[in-house]
């Protein structure tokens, strides 16, 4: 399963925001965001969450509950 964990570098080191139990061993890939990008890229996401989740196709689901 893959999992998105934000993270920040403080003195060389990788360090989780939210802390999280990752086994010794767990491989990890990292993808660095330019500051001047990193509110770009999370508006992006943001966008095409919304166009998932917000849509009238889905209100049909409410009627059956």
């Amino acid at each position: 399963m893959i999992k998105t964990l934000w993270a920040t570098v403080r003195q060389g080191k990788i360090e989780l925001i939210d802390s999280t139990e990752l086994p010794e061993g767990t491989r990890v890939l990292v993808t660095l965001f330019p500051d001047d990008e990193a509110e770009f890229w999370l508006q992006a996401s943001q966008n095409s969450l919304n166009a998932v989740w917000n849509n009238a196709e889905d209100d049909v689901y409410s009627q059956l509950l």
